[in-house]
């Protein structure tokens, strides 16, 4: 064979590998796939740059400056990915520059929304007992290292060191926790059963009944205990979107700067006294009532939302003792006694021989059953079922799509709540910003 046909047969060859082992690009472009470095490779090239002086970097010097506008996304992707305090260590995939200029964490922390708000749950109950046990952590002075201290490097300091212990709950495997103690603190839960997650992707979640009741008493130092709606009366978006816009502040709400600055323009010559469609109110209007009348108590009303007066009522009280029946007995919801009543004065004159018939007490037949005479009132799921009946998303849902880490809300709803009276200034003003936010970031969504 000479050398022609040699050439040729690796020119298809070439060809052969190049469509079977790239990817095809837009405009005709073909990069060749690249194979996972092991981690040793990253850190090699890191402390291979770790001096830029030498000679032979020179020309590398461009490329760290360039590379400095990513470093914020870089950091972000690190915080994104950062481990919780259930998981000890994590491995994760990077995606680092020839020169060791940047590198970024490549991947995306998919989690199934109520497994994670229970697993930070449970690490709210361990970080109170470790707050009043103090046994693992201590007091940190800041700063941590000096102006002129040289960065440590993370094979020479902390390459070697173990990892502390994962913080976890003590869970009951074979008691109530039995549907979720196999694979709560796992890393992706249930990322291998098709039942719960559809596959690989780890994008849909759908989880069984007993789980998800298991979730919502794990997660429940974090959820609020709010069922009725009327509570958010004067205290939703509406009415602080109205109250942005009339330019006033409800109590405990946040505040505004003014929406409008045209409020007394072109009414030089106007009072209420000239003015016959006026309606001339002489007593202090309280800011809740402009808020919840806007058409009435306001002069020039522009940009204002009408919430809803009165939801119905609610009548469910969520039950402190897990040992009481689905059905009971409220005293919150049954104020009057439950005995029957002995008569009142208006009895006293009744004759109530007019009122028989003659045909003397009526009753029903032998044979005669009520309705679902042969079913349960309650099972053993009842409670747990009404409960999640009535609890707030995501528990309220059976199935969903998974969602990035850092967008799961924890504790959004407590400032969605009105501030206790008994609190700090420092925190009713904590309140008032975090609300502030929440409200400009719904109207500009």
């Amino acid at each position: 064979m000479d050398d022609a046909m040699l050439e040729e047969k690796a020119r298809k060859w070439q060809q052969l590998s190049r469509k079977r082992y790239a990817d095809k690009r837009k405009f005709g472009y073909v990069q060749t796939q690249k194979e996972d470095m092991p981690r040793e490779h990253v850190r090699k090239i890191i402390r291979d740059h770790g001096d830029m002086s030498a000679r032979k970097f020179r020309h590398d010097k461009r490329v760290y400056l360039g590379a400095l506008k990513f470093v914020p996304h870089a950091v972000y992707k690190l915080l994104e990915n950062m481990p919780p305090p259930w998981e000890q260590v994590r491995d994760v995939p990077v995606l680092y520059h020839v020169t060791g200029a940047i590198t970024f964490v490549d991947a995306i922390p998919w989690v199934i929304e109520p497994v994670y708000v229970a697993q930070w749950a449970t690490m709210w109950i361990m970080m109170r007992r470790e707050k009043r046990d103090r046994r693992h952590f201590k007091r940190m002075r800041f700063p941590p290292f000096d102006d002129e201290e040289p960065p440590l490097d993370y094979a020479d300091n902390i390459l070697d060191v173990d990892p502390l212990e994962a913080i976890e709950l003590d869970l009951d495997a074979e008691g109530e926790d039995a549907p979720v103690a196999r694979w709560f603190y796992d890393h992706r839960p249930l990322e291998y059963d098709s039942s719960c997650v559809a596959g690989p992707s780890y994008r849909r979640w759908r989880l069984p009944l007993p789980a998800m009741a298991c979730l919502h008493r794990l997660a429940g130092q974090l959820l609020s205990d709010i069922a009725d709606r009327n509570y958010f009366y004067l205290f939703d978006l509406h009415s602080f979107a109205t109250a942005k816009a009339l330019g006033s502040a409800i109590p405990g709400g946040p505040k505004f700067e003014p929406l409008f600055h045209d409020e007394d323009a072109g009414d030089g010559d106007w009072n209420e006294f000239n003015d016959v469609g006026k309606l001339v109110i002489r007593t202090p209007l309280r800011t809740e009532y402009r808020v919840a009348f806007p058409f009435l108590y306001n002069s020039r009303v522009r940009s204002v939302r009408v919430g809803p007066y009165h939801h119905p009522q609610v009548m469910y009280v969520k039950a402190d003792d897990p040992d009481l029946p689905a059905f009971y007995y409220d005293p919150l919801l049954h104020p009057i006694a439950a005995h029957r009543s002995g008569g009142g004065a208006e009895d006293e004159g009744a004759d109530w021989d007019e009122l028989d018939d003659g045909q003397g007490e009526f009753s029903l037949p032998a044979g005669v059953q009520p309705l679902l005479a042969d079913a349960p009132l309650a099972t053993e799921r009842t409670a747990a079922g009404v409960a999640l009946y009535w609890a707030p998303w995501p528990f309220s849902a059976r199935s969903g799509r998974t969602r990035r880490a850092p967008d799961v809300p924890l504790v959004s709803s407590w400032f969605h709540e009105r501030c206790p009276a008994g609190y700090p200034v420092k925190v009713r003003v904590s309140y008032q910003k975090l609300l502030k936010n929440y409200v400009l970031n719904r109207l500009h969504a």
